[in-house]
């Protein structure tokens, strides 16, 4: 049986995951300048991974007995990421960065999410959160490339 805190867990990453999608659409909306196409379509292929992951956690949780959060206000409570909506007038570059720093949120509270499943012997979930991590970390450096950053600045 999995246990409470993995269940909370992974129903974080449900909100958090709901979350980010908003502000990827967000920033897919409103972005403005000389990188429109690139970025309106790399917020779009992000907004697409971010459902898919958002599914695959939730249904996960299902499996496992858990109530995934399903509306705009638990994702809004129970997320890491916090909501901003004048961050639509934020430069291209600077939506870039706030994807950046979210990401890392992200993976920061995906590696905690995979020493947590593994203590609680919850593989599947670990290794779930594993695969979710290595593409959030390319996401980073990709991003922070764009930006010319190193991927460890």
């Amino acid at each position: 049986m999995v246990s409470t805190e993995v269940k909370d867990y992974l129903n974080t990453v449900v909100a958090t995951q709901g979350q980010f999608y908003i502000r990827l659409h967000q920033f897919h909306w409103y972005v403005k300048g000389s990188h429109f196409f690139t970025l309106h379509e790399k917020f779009e292929e992000l907004y697409d991974e971010t459902t898919e992951n958002l599914d695959e956690v939730a249904e996960r949780l299902l499996a496992i007995g858990g109530e995934p959060y399903s509306t705009l206000q638990e994702f809004i409570d129970h997320s890491i990421l916090e909501e901003n909506p004048e961050d639509k007038n934020l430069s291209q570059d600077e939506m870039v960065e706030a994807v950046v720093n979210d990401l890392e949120k992200i993976s920061e509270a995906l590696h905690e999410g995979a020493q947590l499943t593994d203590e609680h012997e919850d593989f599947p979930s670990n290794d779930m959160l594993i695969a979710m991590k290595e593409a959030t970390d390319k996401h980073v450096w990709m991003l922070k490339a764009y930006l010319g950053k190193r991927a460890d600045a």
